[in-house]
C-alpha cells in the first residue's frame, strides 16, 4: 500500500511543471487517489484558470467514485473568491471521503479557513504530509506572503581570476550550455532587474530566445533615466518596470516608477511587493548587486564560473564568501549555488 508520502509527492511533481507561468498565484498539485490507485491529477497551469483540485476532480473517468476517494493536495484548498470560485467549497460540494493537504497556506484571505469549512462539513482532514517540500515548492509564494518582498536570486558570471568582463566591456563567459539554463532560469523568475551600468555597457534585452519559456517582467534601476529609449530593454517583447527619480507614468508596456533614492532597497521591496511580483532575479553588475550582498537581502545565489578563462582586468565580481550548497558542471563552466543562511521563511529576515 502506498503511503501519504507517495502521493503528496507525486503532487509536488505536477505542481513543478508549471514553474514560471503561475505568477502571482503559487504552484500547486492534486491527486485522487481511490482504493490505492490514482483516477485523477491535475496541476495549477496559469493564474486566471482553474485550480489544481478543480483539474483533477475533472479528469477522473467515473465521477461516481469520488464520494470514496481522497484528494490529495500540495497546498490548502483556497477558501475565497478570486478569478476562480473557492476550492474548498467544491471539494464539499464533491463530497471526498478525505482530503490530505502538503502544506497550510500563508495567504490572510485563506490561512487555515480552507482547511477549517472542510472539517465542518465532516471530512476527515490530514495536513502537514511533505511539508517542507512542499513549502521549498512555493519558497517564493511563502517568501511573498510572510517577508511582504519577492524572492530574490543573485546571479552573475566570473572568469577564472574573478573578473566579470574585460577592459569593462561586454564579455562571453557562460558556454552555450549554461547560456541555455540562465535563459531556462529566466524563464522560471517572475521579474529580472538590472541597473544603468548594465544596460548602458551591455545593451541587453533580457528575454527567454534560447529556450521556449515566457519572457520575465523587466525591472530596470535607472534613477535619472540615462537609458536611451532605443535600447532593447525597452522594446515590446516583455512588461518593462524603470524605476527612476522624476516620473510615474505607463507608456505601453514601459510603466516608468517614482522611487525616493533614500532608504532606496526598502523602498524597491515595497514597490514590487505592491506590483505582486513575486520573484527577482538580480543580473546587475557588480554595484548592484553588491547592494543586495551588503544588505544580506537576498535568497540564492547562482555563480557561473569559468575556471579556464583569465581576463586579467575589467570589472571585478562581487565580493561574496558564503558556503556553497551545491555545484554543477556544464563542460568547462561550474554554476555554483548558495542559500542565504538566513532561512527564506524567517519572520525576522528583510
Amino acid at each position: 500500500m502506498k503511503t501519504d508520502e507517495f502521493y503528496m509527492n507525486r503532487c509536488i511533481q505536477l505542481a513543478e511543471q508549471a514553474l514560471g507561468n503561475t505568477y502571482p498565484n503559487p504552484l500547486v498539485g492534486s491527486v485522487i487517489v481511490h482504493q490505492d490507485e490514482i483516477i485523477g491529477e491535475g496541476f495549477h497551469h496559469t493564474a486566471g484558470e482553474n485550480h489544481a483540485e478543480i483539474n483533477a476532480i475533472s479528469s477522473v473517468k467515473d465521477p461516481g467514485l469520488l464520494k470514496e476517494s481522497t484528494i490529495y493536495v500540495s497546498l490548502e484548498p483556497c477558501s475565497h473568491f478570486g478569478k476562480t470560485p473557492p476550492c474548498a467549497d467544491k471539494i464539499v460540494e464533491t463530497g471526498f471521503r478525505k482530503v490530505v493537504i502538503g502544506t497550510l497556506d500563508p495567504h490572510k484571505k485563506v490561512n487555515g479557513k480552507g482547511k477549517a469549512i472542510i472539517e465542518k462539513a465532516g471530512i476527515e482532514v490530514v495536513s502537514g504530509i511533505l511539508e517542507e517540500n512542499c513549502r521549498q515548492l512555493n519558497r517564493r509564494f511563502f517568501t511573498f506572503q510572510k517577508k511582504k518582498r519577492p524572492y530574490i536570486i543573485l546571479k552573475w558570471a566570473e572568469s577564472g581570476d574573478g573578473f566579470i568582463n574585460k577592459d569593462f566591456k561586454p564579455t562571453q563567459i557562460s558556454n552555450a550550455l549554461t547560456k541555455q539554463f540562465v535563459h531556462q532560469l529566466r524563464s522560471e523568475e517572475h521579474a529580472i532587474l538590472i541597473g544603468t551600468k548594465t544596460a548602458l555597457t551591455d545593451n541587453p534585452d533580457l528575454t527567454t530566445r534560447e529556450i521556449s519559456g515566457r519572457n520575465p517582467v523587466r525591472i530596470l534601476i535607472d534613477l535619472d533615466l540615462k537609458v536611451p529609449r532605443d535600447f532593447k530593454i525597452f522594446n515590446t517583447e516583455a512588461e518593462t518596470l524603470v524605476f527612476n527619480l522624476f516620473k510615474d507614468s505607463v507608456e505601453g508596456n514601459l510603466k516608468f516608477i517614482r522611487i525616493e533614492k533614500e532608504n532606496f532597497l526598502e523602498n524597491l521591496m515595497q514597490k514590487l511587493y505592491e506590483k505582486q511580483i513575486q520573484s527577482v532575479l538580480v543580473e546587475g553588475g557588480r554595484f548592484t548587486l553588491e547592494q543586495f550582498i551588503s544588505t544580506g537581502l537576498w535568497d540564492e545565489a547562482i555563480v557561473i564560473k569559468n575556471e579556464n578563462l583569465r581576463l586579467g582586468n575589467g570589472t571585478e565580481a562581487p565580493d561574496f564568501d558564503f558556503d556553497l550548497a551545491d555545484s554543477k558542471q556544464f563542460r568547462d563552466n561550474s554554476i555554483e549555488f548558495y542559500k542565504n543562511i538566513q532561512p527564506w521563511n524567517s519572520p525576522t529576515a528583510l
